[in-house]
């Protein structure tokens, strides 16, 4: 049974490029704000959450936080996408509880990456 993604971002076509890219291997779903989200979550548990930190209705941190404060989400693994790349941002990121931060443009082989390492944390164990 493939894992499911969710991805939160307010371009839709960013939306669009991850989930081309990441349906081949798994079950995407693509919302386009924080609120959305959330209510979503209320029904669903995806596998990994992918978001975007500026969006206009709710931003990423404050998407992140709500994430967070849910016991059925509290662990659930988080990537961050934005297109600053202050180091100021990502550490604000991993303090609320996000496990990576990858900026905009991205590389889909980073990603790819990132998505393996955080869906299935021993893959790197078993490959080494």
């Amino acid at each position: 049974m493939k894992k499911t993604i969710l991805v939160v971002d307010d371009e839709k076509s960013i939306c669009l490029i991850l989930e081309n890219f990441l349906s081949k291997n798994y079950n995407v779903v693509t919302l386009n704000d924080g609120f959305e989200a959330l209510l979503w979550l209320e029904d669903n548990l995806p596998d990994l959450i992918i978001s975007d930190i500026q969006m206009s209705k709710m931003d990423g941190f404050e998407f992140l936080e709500n994430v967070r404060k849910r016991g059925f989400t509290k662990h659930t693994p988080f990537i961050m996408l934005s297109g600053r790349s202050e180091s100021k941002e990502r550490i604000k990121c991993y303090k609320l509880g996000a496990q990576d931060y990858l900026t905009k443009p991205f590389n889909p082989e980073e990603l790819d990456e990132l998505v393996k390492k955080n869906l299935n944390p021993i893959h790197y164990a078993i490959e080494w």
